[in-house]
């Protein structure tokens, strides 16, 4: 028998703003499964089942999708958060890692999508929700996979978007600004650094490494997934936490010039 309550799928749920998403879930209300690579290593919390995932495996995102399913009889919401970052400039990072990044990252919520749509397509409603980043608007130098990541689940989603609307379905974007997560511990590091580029990386790892540190906390970006979940009329787009708010703000109206000025300022490279 389906549970009289919402189901929600959250990937990445082992930590951060996936372990903040999953609890701000079952307490509004949803029965959550949260997914990790490996669960033996997460800690229990009340109220979420915690299921093995590997993104980057169809096999693995299939086997999954109808574990729920067959579980809980239902999916109404996806919360795709898996994802890792990365650092280096481009030239020092071998085509294999940046492949990496997308399969995880791009490829990851493409396989959790395909998966889910056909059940949610069925029953005539649901939401994807997919996390961006202030980075799905704006460029940073030294992270170019990840940022052009983050460009493609930002047209992904809005263009599936369209396709699925007229079948209950809504596919949805937040983007955070700098969150205090362990992001920065976890980056795919270059594989072939190179001299030319070793200072400014560092500098740019360092300037990073405090944005996260000094970032909102997990649950700031939990809260606006919730709404995304539940709002009667959802915003396509929804930015998380001040810093986002004013970065969009800023892409919207900023000069191109001035714009391209405060990313090099930002960075600290030369005019």
């Amino acid at each position: 028998m389906a549970p009289k309550r919402p189901v929600a799928l959250v990937t990445g749920a082992s930590s951060g703003i996936g372990e903040a998403t999953a609890l701000a879930l079952v307490e509004a209300g949803f029965e959550v499964i949260g997914t990790s690579r490996n669960t033996s290593k997460v800690t229990p919390r009340d109220g979420v089942t915690y299921l093995d995932l590997d993104v980057s495996s169809d096999t693995s995102v299939a086997t999954l999708v109808q574990q729920v399913i067959d579980q809980f009889g239902r999916i109404d919401v996806l919360i795709n958060n898996a994802g890792i970052g990365s650092s280096g400039a481009t030239e020092e990072s071998s085509l294999a890692q940046h492949q990496h990044v997308f399969d995880i990252n791009v490829f990851g919520v493409i396989r959790m999508t395909k998966a889910v749509l056909p059940h949610m397509r069925a029953q005539g409603r649901g939401r994807i929700i997919n996390l961006s980043s202030i980075y799905g608007f704006i460029p940073q130098p030294y992270m170019a996979a990840y940022i052009a990541s983050k460009h493609a689940v930002e047209g992904y989603s809005e263009s599936v978007d369209h396709e699925v609307r007229e079948f209950g379905v809504r596919v949805l974007l937040v983007q955070p600004g700098g969150t205090s997560t362990a992001f920065e511990g976890n980056l795919v590091q270059p594989d072939t650094p190179l001299p030319a580029y070793a200072q400014q990386r560092r500098l740019v790892d360092q300037l990073v490494a405090e944005a996260v540190t000094g970032g909102d906390a997990p649950i700031v970006v939990a809260r606006t997934i919730v709404t995304a979940a539940t709002a009667r009329k959802p915003r396509l787009r929804s930015t998380a936490g001040s810093l986002a708010r004013r970065l969009s703000l800023l892409r919207r109206i900023a000069p191109a010039r001035v714009f391209d000025q405060q990313i090099r300022k930002f960075n600290k490279l030369a005019a």
